[in-house]
């Protein structure tokens, strides 16, 4: 039941994440988008730039940015890899890596371009 109940919470998170995006003027070009490499969360367009969003949820801001690792980050770039590859700029396009906390009142906390590789 726990991972169940952690699964729809992750999910909630996300489209509350995808929601701010929009807000902000962005549109979300795919959710939950898998490559061979890996799943990235959530990949929003803000003009030409491609922005990849990874969103962790936790009771507090501090316990989800923990959660990042250094393997996911791996895993998001060559996701986003094989993502721009099929963009008309190929790898050449301009793109953002974004972490989106989510605590347990669902409060939400944007890091900009906070994964480097």
């Amino acid at each position: 039941m726990s991972g169940r109940l952690s699964y729809h919470g992750g999910c909630a998170a996300e489209d509350q994440v995808a929601a701010h995006y929009r807000v902000q003027g962005m549109t979300i070009a795919a959710s939950r988008w898998r490559g061979q490499s890996g799943e990235i969360d959530l990949i929003a367009r803000n003009g030409d730039a491609v922005v990849f969003v990874e969103v962790k949820r936790a009771r507090n801001f501090a316990i989800a940015a923990e959660r990042l690792t250094s393997r996911q980050m791996a895993r998001i770039y060559g996701a986003a890899s094989e993502f721009v590859a099929k963009e008309p700029a190929g790898q050449d396009t301009e793109m953002r890596f974004d972490v989106a906390l989510v605590d347990g009142a669902g409060r939400i906390e944007i890091i900009d371009n906070a994964i480097f590789h």
